[in-house]
């Protein structure tokens, strides 16, 4: 088994990479999700909102998407696409609601 593999699942180095990729995805995804509101703060166990730091999260997602073109899986490359949408609709929806509050 080699040190990646702690878990003791028999993954293929392909298959390791692409667990990998999912979850710096997730990662990114979880921290616009507590950016916007939207989820509970692990360490802390509140809701924060805070815009900047969700725009952040989703341009770096973009960054990685537009870095990636062409070099994924089709499985990669849309759950990839897919949680940018989410995450853009989420995003939309938390400046339309921010901006309306501040009329």
């Amino acid at each position: 088994m080699d040190e990646m593999n702690l878990n003791g699942d028999n993954l293929s180095e392909d298959e390791q990479q692409q667990l990998l990729f999912m979850m710096l995805v997730q990662q990114h995804q979880q921290i616009a999700m507590m950016g916007m509101g939207k989820m509970e703060n692990p360490q802390t166990g509140e809701t924060e909102r805070e815009l900047k730091s969700a725009k952040f999260a989703i341009d770096t997602l973009v960054m990685l998407q537009d870095f990636t073109e062409g070099n994924l899986p089709d499985k990669l490359d849309n759950y990839l696409k897919e949680t940018l949408n989410n995450l853009r609709m989420n995003y939309a929806e938390e400046k339309e609601n921010d901006d309306s509050e501040e009329e």
